[in-house]
């Protein structure tokens, strides 16, 4: 019977820890979703810029973007001078594809795209001419929040953008 008993209260407490740690979780991503909300149109300086640093933290720490919109020098380090400014593709497919892209095309800026476009590409990757965009570029499925914060950064950023 004490083992029997053991056993419920054991049971107990783990069932309550499960409850207040999902309690803690639930909290925590409603709270970075509150985080991430994207700022509209009149919204305050403020919330613009914690929009832009978003993005930035998406931009080079979550998609890495830098490794292939950025070119590199003679060591193969990146060129931060040129950063987000387009570069010749470094990867190399393992079997001839007709689609591969031979150059990530400059982003700083975004020049070229609008908006709906360029959120397009990063919730569906899906380019501005209705067809999907080409390996080695990731296909992205970003939350449309987590997109503008992208799109917000990215025009943050000057462009140097010249025809390659």
């Amino acid at each position: 019977m004490k083992a029997m008993y053991r056993w419920i209260v054991c049971a107990g407490i783990i069932l309550a820890a499960g409850f207040a740690a999902s309690s803690l979780l639930s909290r925590d991503s409603a709270a970075a979703q509150a985080q991430a909300a994207p700022a509209q149109k009149g919204t305050p300086a403020a919330s613009q810029e914690a929009l832009v640093a978003r993005g930035q933290y998406l931009v080079d720490n979550v998609g890495m973007c830098s490794e292939c919109h950025t070119s590199r020098d003679a060591n193969n380090n990146l060129d931060n001078s040129k950063y987000l400014q387009g570069a010749p593709t470094w990867i190399m497919p393992v079997h001839n594809m007709t689609n591969w892209a031979w150059r990530a095309p400059a982003i700083a800026g975004l020049e070229g795209f609008t908006d709906a476009q360029a959120e397009t590409v990063l919730e569906k990757g899906v380019g501005p001419n209705g067809i999907a965009i080409h390996p080695p570029m990731h296909i992205y499925h970003m939350n449309h929040a987590d997109a503008e914060a992208v799109v917000a950064y990215l025009r943050s950023l000057p462009s140097n953008y010249t025809q390659p």
